[in-house]
């Protein structure tokens, strides 16, 4: 094993990778064993980095440390092979914790117990993977054993026209939502070939490019994404949470959006019911006045129908008020008619010159002493006495 390890890590030169490799895998499984222990508030364990209400993220100090690492390690010559492996595990510990957390810089938001924050578990496993096949001695986008030749240069052109389709396969089986297929198969050109020939994943960028809904081709790749991703996908995730534990809570968006959703109901609600309080106290109201006018009107009715010894207390003493007023009213114009008619004869008598009695001198002739013409007969001079 020792010599193994001598042959295939240090004998080429990449005992710096496998410090890097080692402290990555260490910071990352201690870093989420923290963040779940602090999770669980338990009593024990410490609690959230803070400064007043500042939450300090462990990305800070992992952008601190990765900061140390690198400018160590290119400030440590070559012969100090034991500094600059603790160089590369300064480095690897500060990558562990920038990528444990890589889900928040990518949203700008706390998600790291939401479904987004699985995203720095995914970009975890990608270094993780790729650090191991780098470690195996695999080369990106090109074969083991083949360098270029400066004498020909033939080697130097296919090594050249390999890495440019290799590139091209790689960005083509990326935008059909290939992920890990495109990753790996940077080491593996093979998958590369594969993922850049399968149909593309539903939502991914070519599908939505190249791809009709309506499409053979987009039918058949929401097909074998029911079929075969979905069980993969939940595989994937049933490690991940068994590793770094459960993304279950809420997006912090989406509690406000759900908060101000619920808001607005209870609001709806309270309008609701403030309109159907204001219908019922109308309808109440109406219905107390409609009953308050049918009474009156059946009083009115009953008062006027109903004879005199059958109405009650108040309905006879209301009648005899009506009644006392209505003869007093009738009392008085007539005694104010009887005193215009005698102020009206009163008047009419003052008008009318007396009558004076002619004196001596003043005697009426004959026939105005007579009271009839001169030469008619019959005249009366004295009652009961005709004139001869």
């Amino acid at each position: 094993m020792i010599e193994m390890f001598d042959e295939r890590i240090v004998a080429t030169g990449r005992l710096p990778l496998f410090g890097f490799f080692v402290a990555f895998i260490i910071t990352f499984v201690l870093t989420r064993i923290n963040v779940r222990l602090i999770r669980a508030n338990v009593r024990w364990w410490f609690r959230n980095i803070t400064a007043g209400d500042l939450h300090i993220h462990h990305v800070v100090f992992g952008v601190v440390l990765m900061l140390l690492g690198g400018v160590a390690s290119l400030a440590v010559p070559d012969a100090y092979v034991g500094l600059d492996l603790v160089a590369a595990a300064v480095f690897g510990m500060g990558s562990a914790l920038v990528l444990d957390e890589f889900a928040l810089i990518l949203h700008l938001s706390d998600v790291y117990w939401t479904e987004k924050g699985r995203a720095s578990v995914d970009a975890v496993f990608v270094a993780i993977a790729v650090t191991g096949l780098l470690l195996l001695g695999i080369r990106p986008l090109g074969y083991e054993g083949i360098a270029p030749d400066p004498g020909t240069g033939v080697l130097t052109r296919v090594y050249v026209a390999s890495l440019a389709v290799n590139l091209v396969f790689a960005v083509v089986t990326l935008l059909k939502g290939k992920i890990w297929t495109g990753l790996i198969g940077l080491f593996v050109p093979a998958l590369l070939i594969v993922g850049a020939i399968r149909v593309a994943r539903p939502g991914s960028p070519w599908s939505r490019w190249r791809y009709d809904p309506d499409s053979r081709k987009y039918q058949r790749a929401v097909r074998r994404e029911r079929m075969f991703r979905r069980p993969l996908i939940r595989a994937k995730i049933w490690v991940q949470e068994f590793i770094a534990g459960r993304h279950d809570l809420i997006p912090p968006e989406l509690l406000q959006r759900r908060a101000e959703a619920a808001e607005g109901a209870r609001r709806r609600r309270l309008a609701r019911a403030e309109r159907r309080a204001a219908a019922r106290a109308g309808r109440r109201a109406a219905a107390r006045a409609e009953r308050r006018s049918g009474r009156r009107s059946g009083r009115r009715g009953a008062r006027r129908t109903a004879p005199e010894g059958e109405r009650g207390p108040l309905a006879q003493r209301t009648a005899g008020i009506w009644a006392e007023r209505r003869s007093g009213a009738r009392a008085g114009s007539r005694t104010f008619s009887r005193t215009r008619r005698k102020a009206a004869s009163r008047t009419r008598t003052r008008a009318v010159p007396r009558r004076r009695r002619p004196g001596p001198e003043e005697a009426p002739p004959p026939e105005e002493r007579t009271g009839s013409p001169a030469g008619t007969s019959g005249a009366v001079d004295e009652p009961g006495r005709a004139s001869p």
